[in-house]
């Protein structure tokens, strides 16, 4: 018989650096915020949300056997030093593990839909490490040399692209391992990362000259990243991800999903997909007829469909705490 037990958060006080990007809400879509006030700070760690809570009290999570029926699985990962949520939608809403002295962002290895058999957090300098889905245990640790490391992305090769917040570099470690390649973009602060089915490597953050917004991209083959012109305006960067037909870019603070094709330097708008409801989809993961809301805003994790957007089909019951980054795995065995 499994005994449940507690995990006391004790990732310390919250500070924030209080700013005008923080106050933004739906409606104000012609005030971008100012790229030198936006940076917040979870325990002394960079934080990648737009609408961060002002404080975060002690929590308490129950610790829950992750042996359940099922092959899918969803991570909510919560604020730096606390602990990642895991779920089995759609078997069940109800919170099913944790995995404790993580959070952040995460990935795996899938440009959209469920990982097989692994997944990726990037906690922290030195915790950026692989899983297994089966037992929700560590592979290994890719060591890291860049200053605050946020974000990440697989392609289709298994290389593993890594996101650095504070200087906007990009690490690729190929076949996710060895020493990585370091590449410098025109961001100063990277914000998310993905790639396209066809290798093409697109982040988004705030520019180096902070003029505000910017996507970029490291064309396959290529040692050199771009900057991308939107034919539209985004306001906070949000996560970056190929859906299936379109390299799509969510903005934190318009709660929208844009897709876009991309072709030279330029990304045409072709759909716009609104997320009803969110308080701050601080990353987001799509697979096949769903998006998942990692909700640091609501403090919360939310399903969606995709591309129908509108407000959630579903809320993840469990402990949350400040999510920051969300995504979605299955067994494979």
């Amino acid at each position: 018989m499994n005994t449940p037990g507690l995990v006391r958060y004790a990732g310390g006080l919250v500070a924030l650096a209080i700013c005008s990007a923080c106050t933004l809400r739906q409606g104000q879509a012609d005030l971008a915020p100012d790229p030198s006030s936006v940076a917040l700070t979870l325990n002394g760690r960079p934080v990648t949300a737009a609408r961060l809570g002002v404080s975060v009290p002690p929590r308490f999570a129950t610790i829950v056997p992750s042996v359940v029926k099922g092959r899918k699985r969803e991570y909510v990962i919560n604020a730096y030093g606390s602990y990642a949520s895991v779920f089995n939608y759609p078997k069940s809403t109800q919170q099913v593990g944790t995995i404790n002295n993580v959070g952040g962002q995460g990935c795996t290895n899938a440009l959209y839909g469920y990982g097989k058999g692994i997944f990726w957090i990037v906690a922290g300098q030195d915790q950026v490490t692989e899983y297994a889905v089966r037992q929700n245990t560590p592979l290994k640790t890719l060591s890291v040399s860049l200053g605050f490391p946020t974000s990440c992305a697989m392609d289709t090769d298994g290389d593993f692209a890594l996101g650095n917040y504070d200087g906007g570099q990009v690490a690729i470690y190929k076949n996710a391992s060895g020493t990585p390649t370091v590449y410098s973009t025109p961001l100063d602060e990277e914000f998310f990362d993905g790639y396209d089915n066809q290798g093409n490597l697109f982040a988004d953050g705030f520019t180096r000259d902070r003029s505000g917004f910017a996507l970029v991209e490291l064309p396959k083959g290529s040692t050199t990243f771009k900057t991308i012109a939107t034919s539209n305006s985004i306001q906070f960067p949000g996560s970056v991800q190929w859906d299936g037909t379109y390299v799509t870019v969510f903005d934190q603070l318009a709660d929208n999903v844009y897709q876009y094709t991309v072709s030279g330097a330029t990304a045409t708008l072709e759909g716009t997909i609104k997320l009803s409801g969110v308080g701050d989809c601080a990353q987001t993961w799509i697979v096949k007829g769903l998006i998942y809301c990692g909700d640091a805003g609501n403090n919360e994790g939310e399903v969606f469909n995709y591309p129908a957007g509108g407000s959630a089909k579903a809320v993840f019951t469990g402990n949350f705490v400040d999510p920051l980054g969300v995504t979605a795995a299955e067994k494979t065995r």
